[in-house]
């Protein structure tokens, strides 16, 4: 069972943090401003930082669900 998970979890973490940092690097938008302060309506305005914070979103839910694989790899 727990050679299930490493073989899931394995590739699922660097994928995901591969990801992440493509996302971090690439999909930011480039504004002046520090945009993590604004409220949510500011996504409707400009769809590149809506799109921004999606895939930063996915990124870092896949790097989570492959640590609890990799942790239940390891207790089970």
């Amino acid at each position: 069972m727990d050679t299930v998970f490493y073989i899931l979890a394995g590739p699922l973490f660097l994928i995901s943090v591969v990801g992440y940092a493509v996302i971090r690097l690439r999909l930011r938008p480039r504004f002046d401003r520090d945009l993590d302060d604004y409220y949510h309506e500011f996504e409707e305005q400009h769809p590149e930082y809506g799109r921004y914070l999606k895939w930063s979103r996915t990124a870092l839910a896949g790097v989570v669900l492959a640590m609890l694989l990799l942790f239940l790899a390891m207790v089970f």
